[in-house]
């Protein structure tokens, strides 16, 4: 069996539904664009645009210059796109309130970012490799690293922050796999509601994290064996673009 290739975000739709992921990671079916992964698309981009800028221009009105000019191109790229946006003025200030709430919670010409979009990958066994995108990595002039996410959606709600968390350790495990540096602080910054969540990751929470992908990397491993992908039904299912033929809703 060639090498199992796991992100957090198949990890995640295997743990939600083993047929989600059957459809994504297995049968690789298309799915539309949806709306709001676009809009979290675009203001990543400004974000990731707007630390190229010198600090003192790392402003709102920078990140609002950038909003159309993003916004062009990625409907370049993704023509169908542009028949979603029904208003644009309704999309370009839903968006604009997004870049708001990051500013009211970050003052991004105090700091420099290390890097955007870094790519994070590691063989974690012999039949699994592991790897993922991080928004945004941070290394203080001191040395201490801090991982952030921006999430354009509003923050979990008390008792959720756990499951959360768990894709930013993930990256924090490869981080200290390959660089040897534990980070000192993982972040996810929701714009939908301008609240932050931080944890302060330990060894054990790390290596716990690791016996957590080992166990879901054999599971998917069996599922594909098998080829057996139960259906786990769940309010989710309301939002799957696949409910239409899914066995447990037919």
């Amino acid at each position: 069996m060639e090498t199992l290739r796991l992100s957090p975000s198949r990890m995640n739709d295997f743990t939600n539904c083993p047929q989600l992921y059957k459809y994504r990671a297995i049968d690789q079916l298309p799915e539309p664009p949806s709306i709001d992964a676009e809009r979290g698309k675009l203001i990543h981009s400004i974000l990731e645009d707007l630390f190229e800028l010198p600090a003192n221009n790392r402003t709102i009105e920078s990140a609002r210059d950038l909003l159309p000019k993003r916004w062009a191109m990625q409907v370049l790229d993704k023509p169908e796109l542009s028949s979603l946006v029904l208003d644009e003025k309704e999309w370009f200030d839903r968006a604009d309130s997004l870049l708001k709430n990051y500013f009211s919670l970050e003052n991004p010409q105090t700091f420099e970012s290390t890097y955007r979009e870094l790519h994070l990958e590691r063989t974690i066994s012999d039949e699994i490799y592991l790897h993922g995108y991080v928004d945004r990595l941070d290394i203080a002039p001191t040395g201490e690293v801090r991982i952030v996410d921006y999430k354009t959606g509003k923050s979990p709600k008390p008792g959720w922050e756990e499951k959360a968390l768990f894709q930013l350790r993930v990256y924090a495990l490869l981080y200290w796999k390959n660089q040897g540096v534990l980070p000192k602080l993982l972040q996810l910054i929701y714009l939908g509601d301008s609240r932050i969540v931080k944890s302060e990751p330990t060894e054990a929470q790390l290596k716990s994290a690791e016996k957590v992908l080992n166990a879901i990397g054999q599971e998917i491993l069996t599922a594909i064996e098998s080829n057996h992908f139960p259906t786990k039904k769940s309010r989710l299912c309301d939002w799957c673009f696949f409910k239409a033929i899914c066995p447990a809703h037919n």
